[in-house]
Formats: C-alpha cells, sequence, structure tokens
C-alpha cells in the first residue's frame, strides 16, 4: 500500500527494554494461566495461547467494558492504524458504520500506534492500517494491510463462515415488474432517453429495421456515437423543422442553438437559413449548420463510456485535481475503473436535486456525503431471467432509501433494485479492459 505507514520502535534502548518486560510478563503469565487452565479450560485462546480474560482486557480494549464482552463473545474486527495517515483516516467513516450497524453483534474497535506505540509490538502490526479479524472464541482467522472497504470487510466475515445474519438487513428494494404498464405509442417515446417527444424537435433514423425516433437531435447524437459501424452516417436522418413540421435532412438544416433557463443548450432546426435568422432575432441563440453544430454537441464527452454529455444532464468527476464527467451516475463510478485512480463524483439526488458526493480510495468508497446515499440500478428480466440494464437514463443516486422509494413511486414504469454504492461501484471494478472499452457501445444492438 503506497500509503500505508510502517510501524517503528522509538529507539533500539526503549525495544530491549519492552523485550524483556515482555518476557517477565510471559513467564508469570504462563504461571497463571497453568492454575487457571485446570480451573477454566473452556476458557482457552487456540490462537494467541491467552486466556479469554487476558483477550477480553489485552491490546485494543477497554477494561472498563470486559465484563459485557466476556458476556457477549461477539466477532471482534480490530484496525490497528493512527489518527493522521491518509489510509486510516478514509477506514475512519466505514469503522463507524460498522459500529452502529453491528452493535452487539460484532465488537470493532481500533486501535491509535501513534498513541499507543507499542500496540503496533503487540498486534504483530508493521503497515498501517491493519486489519484483524477475530471469532467469537477470541482465534485470529485473518488479518488485512491497508485501506479495506465496508462490503469487504462483511464478504471477508462471510468467507471466514462468521455468522453476522442477526445484524443483516433485509433484503434490497426492488421492482422488476412496472407498476404499470408503457402504453404510449412506440413513436411517441425518445430510443434512447425514453421521454416524450415532442413533435418540434422530433428527429428519425432510418434503419433497415424500420425508423427509430429520438426526442431531439442530441438523443440521436448520443446514440450515432455508440454505433460501432464504421460505414455509419448522418444520411439517413431528418429533424423537424421547426416552422413547418415538415422533415428535413439534418445535415442540411440550419440550427438555432440557444440556451434555457437552467443552462441547457436548447435546439430548433430550419429548412433555410432565413427562418433560422428570423427565431434567432426572436428568441436569440446563434445560428449553425449542421458541422458547427454536430461539433459543438459532441465536444463534451463522458470520461467512461465517451459518449457525448450536457455537463448540465452529468454528474461531476474529479480525478486527482482534473474536472471531467459522467453521463450517468454509474457511468461517473465507472471512471474509477477506466482510470485506476481514486475519484470524487458530485450528483444530485434524482428526487429532490440535493448534492450528493462519493469518494473513492484504491477502488472502494472511502467517503458518502450523506452517509446513507444509496443507488437505483436501472435493469429489468431478459428472458433467461437474468438482470440487465435498462440504460443510463435509468440510474439514479438517493441521499436516502425513502427518497428512491419516492422517485420510484413516481415512476410506475421503471424497473430495478436498490443497490448499495459500495456494490454499484464494484460493479464497475469488476470490468476488464475490453468490457470497458465496449461500455455503452450499441453495437450489434443497433436501434429496432
Amino acid at each position: 500500500m503506497a500509503d500505508s505507514q510502517r510501524v517503528t520502535n522509538a529507539g533500539t534502548g526503549r525495544g530491549v527494554k519492552t523485550l524483556i518486560v515482555a518476557a517477565l510478563v510471559v513467564a508469570v503469565g504462563a504461571v497463571l494461566y497453568a492454575k487457571k487452565q485446570t480451573r477454566e479450560p473452556s476458557a482457552r485462546n487456540d490462537s494467541a495461547g491467552v486466556t479469554s480474560a487476558t483477550q477480553e482486557t489485552g491490546p485494543g480494549t477497554n477494561s472498563a467494558t470486559t465484563g459485557a464482552t466476556a458476556t457477549a463473545r461477539l466477532p471482534r474486527l480490530v484496525d490497528v492504524g493512527a489518527g493522521k495517515c491518509i489510509p486510516c483516516i478514509m477506514m475512519a467513516p466505514i469503522l463507524d458504520e460498522l459500529k452502529t450497524e453491528y452493535a452487539g453483534i460484532m465488537d470493532v474497535q481500533f486501535v491509535d500506534v501513534w498513541e499507543n506505540p507499542g500496540a503496533g509490538e503487540e498486534y504483530g502490526v508493521e503497515l498501517i492500517p491493519t486489519q484483524i479479524f477475530y471469532d467469537a472464541s477470541g482465534k485470529e482467522r485473518f488479518r488485512h494491510q491497508g485501506f479495506f472497504g465496508k462490503e469487504d470487510i462483511l464478504a471477508k466475515w462471510k468467507e471466514l463462515d462468521v455468522s453476522l445474519a442477526s445484524a443483516e438487513k433485509p433484503p434490497s428494494f426492488s421492482r422488476w415488474d412496472p407498476a404499470k404498464p408503457d402504453d404510449r405509442p412506440k413513436d411517441s417515446v425518445c430510443y434512447l432517453c425514453d421521454g416524450g417527444i415532442d413533435p418540434k424537435t422530433r428527429t428519425v433514423m432510418k434503419t433497415p429495421a424500420g425508423n427509430v425516433a429520438f426526442c431531439s437531435p442530441h438523443c440521436y447524437l448520443i446514440t450515432y456515437a455508440s454505433l460501432t459501424d464504421e460505414k455509419k452516417s448522418h444520411q439517413n436522418v431528418a429533424v423537424t423543422d421547426w416552422s413547418s413540421g415538415n422533415p428535413v435532412p439534418a445535415t442540411s438544416a440550419v440550427y438555432v442553438y440557444g440556451m434555457d433557463t437552467n443552462g441547457r443548450p436548447t435546439t430548433k432546426a430550419f429548412a433555410d437559413e432565413a427562418s433560422a435568422i428570423n427565431e434567432q432575432q426572436k428568441s436569440g441563440g446563434n445560428v449553425l449548420a449542421w458541422a458547427p453544430f454536430e461539433e459543438k454537441e459532441m465536444a463534451t464527452r463522458c470520461a467512461f463510456c465517451d459518449r457525448p454529455v450536457y455537463p448540465e444532464d452529468a454528474s461531476i468527476v474529479r480525478i486527482q485535481g482534473i474536472q471531467t464527467w459522467g453521463c450517468c451516475v454509474m457511468c461517473a463510478l465507472g471512471v474509477a475503473a477506466r482510470t485506476g485512480k481514486d475519484i470524487e463524483v458530485t450528483a444530485k439526488d434524482a428526487s429532490t436535486g440535493e448534492p450528493l458526493r462519493v469518494k473513492t480510495y484504491e477502488g472502494h468508497v472511502a467517503e458518502l456525503t450523506p452517509p446513507a446515499m444509496v443507488a437505483w440500478a436501472g435493469a429489468k428480466k431478459d428472458a433467461e431471467g437474468k438482470s440487465v440494464s435498462t440504460g443510463c437514463f435509468k440510474q439514479a443516486f438517493f441521499a436516502t432509501e425513502a427518497n428512491l422509494k419516492q422517485w420510484v413511486e413516481l415512476h410506475p414504469t421503471a424497473t430495478g433494485s436498490l443497490v448499495s454504492i459500495e456494490q454499484a461501484l464494484a460493479a464497475n471494478m469488476r470490468l476488464t479492459p475490453p468490457q470497458i472499452s465496449k461500455a455503452c457501445n450499441i453495437g450489434e444492438c443497433a436501434p429496432s
């Protein structure tokens, strides 16, 4: 771990004294242990060779809680670290969450080796942070050096066959069948974003399987950027003349490129320049031919899937001080997988609009603001019953589970499931480089 800290003794002299004292303690302890063993054979710690009482009052424990700990006999997680090392600081909110969520189920302790230098030696720790897993009998089962994510900690307990079932949350909220069918005519629904189509901005792409409709040239261009066909062209696309409502070839149309009150671009297409200029004089904006219009639309890209995006619609992603964007919240998290770097994502609650923040560290969630935030993984079941994504426009973050459920109620056709932010990030981190390179490409799944 690049940021992990090595634990050393303050000086050779102190180290020698520590060993002498430790040897005496071990000798005396051995005698006491032998006597006690005849009375309490069940108290033996098979891993450390100490009594359970010694375990309860040993490194990283508080004698004031000895009675309660001895009674509970809980699995114990000890994080040996320090208050100022970077990965240790990243571990702090994770430990706090585990303490709260698994109170009475798992004993979570933090030991600061800078405040208690001898603890590093007592626990046999060379690098901080180090997480040590003890089962309910006090036996050490596993240790890990460096930052360790919450989901990884829980997965390790499960792998060790140490049950935390009594503290586990009920199954995540999900809905795989729409609350009501989407009975909108197919040609009135945008192929990409699933929104309704305004007749004045309707854009149509002809394909061998039939016409595909979009709510705007912008959604068409996102789809175009995703196509893998080397022969793809704009020649089979028509936009709608804002004045007459008639279809016009996209490449010969003239566009009035403006901005709404939220700063989001607006597009009006016209069959001729005179009509475009007339509209510009009434509503403002810039008059553009197809080439500069396309260049403008394609200028800002998602840092994960490389599709065109309006910053006003996107999540902000910061990588080592450099700002970029994710076209959806899942793509924003995917930037960590694509770059291999720690990132900070700023998104909006899809229900309330309040700002949300996710910080990652070594491929794991290190900080959530607010801590209760969750994600909605928009998905549906295919013919084989497997879960498949319903696209970027169906993914969202929420400050709380309650906000998510409220949003689902307001979107009766939405299907998918609630997932933790860590689970959403992990799904991206598992992608291979070839999978990432094909992310969001339509390819053979051409519009139909």
